[in-house]
């Protein structure tokens, strides 16, 4: 083939997409962000409860103040002295950093040939409708980092920042603030024999427990929830006590019921208590199926979520979002470009003292 003709046929369209589309505007690391904004979030309980404030920072550390208020005894003291003077709280200042929790995959020319179409924009289209797909679809990067979040939730709950491998504590919130966590509690619920009452007093010591805890976040309205493992949620509905409780009840339908899985809740006691629906696999995020933590509802600041900005110049000094998503393409051979999608939380319990946990057993 002549010079001519090689030149003539390297000017012919590609039979692949072109990936000059992904230097368009509609795949910025701007626009992209705002893309997972604006896509629904993967379902998940403690998301949904919506016990997590929202605390967006600049820095990537958070700093959190500590006040020891104690209420003291005033002595009795003769009349004419001078009055005692008011001692004024300790504060003590902690600072933590904020986690990167990063997660990219690459899209190669070759696994897109075929879908350019000359002379109109299905091209961008369809390269669009791949990135959301690995971006945000049922097994995307959103849903995986999502996924992580919960776990980071569920290890809050806990008084913990635990990562994926379930066993590197990356912050235990009892230890950081000089706290011994409470003692675990015996729930003897298999027991026909037990004394009547006997569960119920276990759920008002808890109660208690959180409330003595609490120093001032505990309102009117705030609950006790109790998130269950399987095995101590099933015993739990099964105990002669609590049923006997609800027999004439309203609420009794959901202990009568059968076949509703996880979707199953109920009041005792006065405490909320949840059968926690975790991971497929029953271990990388769930409770413990002879387990129950129990945490508060409506306690306002007891759980903050910290959320820095994006190493990018796009969003220095910025006030950080929950996500964060960018595209790299490979300038030097145009054969791959790379969606990458970043997160930079903390999750963290201000008074991991009120926290509580719970066995099956006596």
């Amino acid at each position: 083939m002549g010079g001519g003709a090689l030149a003539h046929a390297q000017r012919q369209p590609r039979t692949m997409a072109t990936l000059d589309v992904f230097n368009s505007d509609a795949f910025s690391t701007i626009s992209l962000t705002a893309a997972l904004e604006k896509s629904p979030f993967q379902p998940s309980l403690l998301g949904d409860m919506g016990i997590f404030e929202d605390v967006p920072v600049r820095t990537t550390s958070v700093f959190v103040e500590e006040r020891a208020g104690v209420l003291n005894l005033i002595p009795t003291d003769a009349r004419g002295n001078p009055p005692r003077e008011r001692q004024s709280e300790l504060r003590t200042a902690r600072s933590f950093q904020t986690v990167r929790l990063a997660m990219g995959d690459t899209i190669t020319a070759s696994e897109i040939q075929g879908i350019r179409a000359f002379g109109n924009e299905t091209e961008l289209m369809q390269v669009q409708a791949e990135v959301a797909r690995r971006t945000v679809g049922p097994t995307g990067i959103q849903r995986q980092v999502e996924y992580t979040l919960e776990n980071h939730r569920l290890g809050a709950i806990q008084g913990k920042l635990i990562d994926a491998d379930g066993s590197t504590i990356l912050y235990d919130w009892a230890a950081q603030f000089g706290i011994t966590p409470a003692a675990e509690v015996a729930f003897d619920l298999a027991n026909a024999s037990a004394a009547s009452g006997a569960v119920r007093k276990k759920c008002t010591g808890v109660i208690r427990a959180m409330q003595r805890a609490a120093q001032g976040v505990w309102l009117p309205s705030t609950q006790v929830v109790g998130l269950c493992g399987d095995a101590f949620f099933d015993d739990l509905i099964a105990n002669k006590e609590v049923r006997e409780t609800y027999l004439n009840w309203q609420d009794a339908q959901a202990l009568r019921g059968s076949g509703n899985g996880w979707d199953m809740q109920f009041a005792y006691g006065g405490i909320r208590w949840v059968n926690y629906r975790g991971s497929d696999d029953a271990s990388s995020v769930a409770i413990p199926t002879d387990k129950v933590k129990f945490f508060p509802l409506g306690a306002p600041g007891v759980f903050q979520t910290a959320w820095a900005p994006h190493d990018s110049f796009d969003f220095v000094n910025t006030l950080g979002k929950k996500l964060y998503a960018g595209m790299i393409v490979d300038r030097d051979r145009n054969s791959w470009v790379r969606v990458e999608v970043f997160s930079y939380p903390l999750h963290y319990c201000t008074r991991p003292a009120m926290l509580q946990s719970g066995r099956r057993g006596s």
